[in-house]
């Protein structure tokens, strides 16, 4: 404990000495980003209640739609392989047959691409004009979703996949950033539930889609069904990203849609945030706090933990469902309600999430199901309508645990300062996301199926896990936030009520009157 205290205190030193030029009563300019500086005030400027629901509905208005259904589109086009799996693309690709080890290539393929380039993608984010960046690669995507029509075999499938995972992995973490440049603390969870809840509708609109496809027949039709949903979607998402690139800010400084004094207020609105606003200077030191911080590879285990399971349940949904005795037309429209499952756990955890402001509390109640589910799909067998309808109702409540994948990246983005360490934070939760989501296709094997023992076995071992990992990350959060509390009564020159140093690109152990939110 004295061993913390020491550290803490010679934390604080190094922030408040000469080296760094920081004075008690100003910002320090050689650390806050030149293009924030033009409008951030010397000290915290009060907001009233009215001005600043006016600034946040300017901001949904402009921000949250495009948010929202870019990702919406984003998860529409990478889940579209689920759905081509029944509709005829196995019977056509001679390679992928009854394999579902080949198939599973297809998504593994995305996030090994995802985990190659998430590092060099977070370094871009902080440097480039975020919404030009994002509407370049909408159009990348989009481009190579189309061409998934052509793709007779399997390596042209494994290529095209493996670059729809390098445009796509920009996706996540620019809205991480966005998220926490452009809304409030207390606003983040909600936020960022809004733009992850479309995993949901992408299910729910995706199986209504993928049934009238399904419906049509070559021939004679000149396309198969699988071909004209992959066109159709390419060319929604290209159009949309033409608008991303003409509609959407890089960042409220550059927010032409605003006023000046418009701007200037929302960068004073997430000063509170204490976790910065935009910042394009290197720090390598922040990179050795990021990876000695234990909060980073507590959100790099509940990504691995929840992602695991999600991606092997979402490669292999149609499929699993197919398996309980349904027909093809009948499969495509259980998917949908998936998708409202989805949704459901997403808002309803926010919701408890607001109103009890215990984030690791509700992730850790919302894992209960899943282990519930899991357990009832390894132990009922299938014979008659009663264990039909049980064994999908299982199918359904196993996908609770996604409320902890979502309120876990919302922390990510709200307890974490410094712009190099929260890149760094950022690149690393991504890669242990892209790692599960590689995994999760190849536990579903084909000696296996149709109910997957090996498959949800490893998901209930990651269930395990998951709430051992929420339990120590809420024992180590409480634990710094009581250090700061006595820092902060101790040493009365740390204090900070004026929000000075919110701006100064200080990571948040550095910041004694930074809090964790848990």
């Amino acid at each position: 404990m004295v061993g913390d205290r020491s550290k803490d205190i010679a934390k604080v030193e190094r922030v408040m000495s000469a080296d760094e030029t920081l004075e008690k009563d100003h910002m320090n300019y050689d650390r806050v980003d030149k293009e924030l500086a033009k409008y951030a005030n010397q000290a915290a400027v009060v907001i009233s209640e009215e001005e600043n629901k006016r600034l946040k509905r300017l901001i949904d208005r402009r921000l949250l739609p495009i948010m929202i259904f870019t990702y919406f589109l984003q998860a529409l086009d990478k889940g579209t392989m689920s759905f081509a799996s029944i509709m005829g693309i196995r019977a056509d690709v001679p390679a992928l047959g009854q394999d579902n080890s080949k198939f599973a290539w297809l998504t593994t393929c995305i996030y090994i691409a995802v985990l190659i380039v998430e590092y060099p993608t977070n370094w871009i984010i902080q440097r480039v004009p975020i919404a030009k960046y994002l509407g370049f690669n909408i159009l990348a995507w989009s481009t190579t979703l189309a061409l998934h029509a052509v793709c007779w075999n399997f390596p042209s499938l494994v290529a095209v996949r493996t670059l729809l995972g390098i445009f796509e992995a920009v996706c996540q973490p620019t809205f991480l950033v966005l998220s926490s440049m452009w809304y409030k603390r207390s606003e983040q969870a909600q936020i960022v539930t809004f733009w992850y809840m479309m995993n949901g509708a992408q299910q729910i609109v995706g199986g209504l889609l993928a049934y009238c496809f399904t419906l049509i027949k070559s021939p004679p039709s000149p396309l198969r069904s699988w071909q004209a949903i992959f066109l159709t979607y390419g060319c929604l998402s290209f159009l949309w990203g033409c608008f991303v690139l003409f509609w959407m800010p890089d960042s409220p400084m550059r927010a032409k849609c605003f006023s000046e004094e418009d701007k200037a207020l929302m960068v004073e609105r997430v000063r509170s945030n204490q976790t910065g606003l935009q910042n394009k200077t290197f720090r390598a030191y922040q990179i050795k706090e990021a990876l000695s911080d234990p909060q980073t590879w507590c959100y790099c285990l509940i990504q691995l933990c929840t992602t695991l399971p999600t991606s092997g349940l979402g490669a292999f949904s149609q499929i699993v469902i197919k398996g309980f005795k349904f027909n093809t037309l009948e499969t495509q429209l259980l998917a949908m309600v998936l998708g409202v499952v989805i949704i459901f756990t997403l808002l309803s955890s926010t919701w408890l999430v607001n109103k009890t402001h215990q984030n690791l509390l509700v992730m850790g109640i919302y894992v209960i199901p899943s282990f519930i589910g899991t357990i009832v799909l390894m132990t009922v067998e299938l014979h008659d309508k009663a264990s039909q309808v049980g064994l999908l109702i299982s199918y359904y409540i196993v996908l609770s645990f996604w409320a902890a994948q979502t309120l876990a990246m919302s922390m990510l983005s709200r307890n974490v300062g410094g712009q190099t360490k929260k890149t760094v934070c950022v690149a690393a939760n991504f890669i242990a996301w892209a790692t599960g989501n590689a995994i999760g296709p190849q536990v579903f094997l084909t000696r296996d199926g149709p109910r997957y023992f090996i498959a949800f076995s490893t998901h209930l071992g990651c269930y395990v896990l998951l709430v051992i990992t929420i339990a120590f990350l809420r024992w180590n959060l409480t634990g710094r936030n009581r250090k700061k509390e006595q820092l902060v009564r101790e040493v009365a020159e740390v204090r900070d009520d004026a929000l000075v140093h919110a701006f100064d690109d200080l990571t948040d152990r550095e910041n004694p009157n930074f809090r964790y939110i848990y």
